[in-house]
């Protein structure tokens, strides 16, 4: 497989890092010099200096013999600009396409897609309130992501000291669960992936990836330690496009929101956009501020603003003052870890969101979606059982998947999975796998049909 990426900033840079460490050939364009040289100093992939708008960069690129076409640089014009010429000069090639401004995505989207053909927009702030909104519905999780159409739920729970389940391994929780179904797929320990076996022990401070069902999932919560959580005052820190977005939605609910935005123009904006919502023109680093509206009384603080500096210690800060939970977003991908070594485990990022959706269109196979999970070791892919691939006709026990790779749940007709070794998977079944990033090559040639190598 051959792709292009027009745009050496941190999701060019994260996709490249991905495909190129599955032996994928991948072109990266870009302006700057200084970026290119960090890709080529550290990743197997092929460079070009220039614009991705110009058509004969697209040609030196060799846009015309590839199969998938990204632009994500930081100008929505540019992105539009470079999908206009690639499809002039490879008609029928995959597109994807970053756009931030909402103008673009919300008035006739459909003009954009059909006339320059494009498989999917990518529009990461809209991917992150959608995030934040499934955070917010499940208070006591870290991570949560929907598959099957929502019925199956894959949730990061953070094992405390507390925890009931501290020290037993999974097959003792097993016994006491009973008719439970769910999976513990991966654990996250120190920022090292586990694949985990019946007999790996629950630690203190392990982040858990469960699977199960939606009704199931207060339960699955409970095994952890995590009861139910009540939210009624949430405060947004932040009025561009993401706090905007996910005020918007609240406002649906019977939530007191409040929001602070430091830009009184935008302030006055917003309050003609949003009926319930407080508007505060004010710094979320302000902790007068933060002790006038009671802080200490806010079941979740979310940080949203364009300086994730600034999010880090507005999220640092409302904890500090008693808040009972925070929620940060963090634009650079490598201030991840050291965001949760200090304690800030909710974390959303618009180009983590990105990068999920372009692998989600990039997997070989007839994939649905695609998770990345904390620590980028793993994916999480939903992908459709095609009659004549690797995947289907012979338990799971049976089946030669290559090691750190584990099929989690599966949704036959309106019936959902957690499967067992002895589990058949059918043609047409929706099918989620977990797969360490090593595995994936082989992974996706399971899910394809043997006949096209013939």
């Amino acid at each position: 497989m051959k792709v292009v990426i027009v745009g050496g900033g941190e999701v060019g840079f994260h996709i490249a890092h991905r495909l190129a460490s599955e032996s994928k050939e991948v072109v990266v364009i870009d302006r700057n010099p200084e970026v290119l040289k960090r890709f080529a100093e550290l990743l197997d992939v092929k460079t070009v200096q220039g614009s991705g708008s110009n058509p004969r960069i697209l040609d030196e690129a060799g846009v015309r013999d590839a199969e998938t076409f990204l632009a994500v640089t930081d100008s929505d014009e540019t992105n539009l600009v470079a999908s206009l010429f690639a499809d002039a000069m490879a008609p029928g090639m995959v597109k994807l396409v970053r756009i931030r401004n909402t103008d673009y995505t919300h008035y006739r989207p459909e003009l954009i897609e059909r006339f320059l053909d494009i498989e999917h927009i990518i529009s990461p702030d809209l991917e992150v309130v959608k995030i934040l909104e499934k955070l917010m519905r499940v208070p006591n999780a870290e991570e949560i992501s929907e598959f099957a159409d929502g019925r199956i739920q894959l949730v990061g729970i953070r094992i405390h000291e507390d925890c009931p389940a501290v020290g037993k391994d999974l097959i003792e929780l097993r016994k006491k669960t009973g008719d439970l179904r769910f999976i513990v797929a991966a654990i996250i320990r120190q920022n090292r992936l586990i694949i985990p076996t019946g007999k790996s022990h629950v630690r203190s401070g392990d982040l858990i990836y469960c699977v199960c069902e939606k009704p199931e999932m207060s339960q699955v919560l409970e095994v952890f330690g995590s009861g139910p959580v009540s939210i009624r005052n949430v405060l947004i820190i932040g009025g561009g496009n993401i706090g905007l977005g996910l005020a918007t939605r609240l406002e649906k609910s019977s939530l007191h929101v409040r929001l602070i935005e430091k830009d009184r123009e935008k302030c006055e904006a917003l309050a003609e956009k949003l009926d319930h919502t407080i508007i505060l023109n004010g710094d979320g680093t302000d902790q007068e501020l933060l002790e006038e509206e009671n802080i200490q009384g806010m079941d979740v603080v979310i940080s949203v603003t364009g300086d994730e500096e600034n999010n880090i210690l507005s999220s640092l800060l409302a904890r500090q003052l008693g808040a009972r939970r925070t929620i940060t977003r963090i634009n650079k991908i490598a201030y991840m870890p050291i965001a949760r070594a200090i304690g800030l485990g909710n974390i959303v990022s618009p180009r983590l969101s990105a990068v999920n959706t372009i692998l989600r269109h990039i997997r070989r196979g007839k994939v649905l979606s695609a998770v990345t999970l904390k620590g980028e070791e793993a994916e999480v892919l939903e992908a459709v059982a095609q009659e004549h691939s690797g995947i289907v006709g012979r338990p799971l026990k049976d089946m030669k998947f290559p090691s750190g790779a584990l099929v989690i749940a599966a949704l036959r007709g309106d019936k959902s999975l957690i499967p067992s070794g002895d589990t058949v998977i059918q043609p047409q079944d929706r099918v989620i796998i977990l797969a360490t990033r090593k595995a994936i090559p082989r992974v996706e040639r399971e899910l394809m049909v043997k006949l096209e190598y013939f």
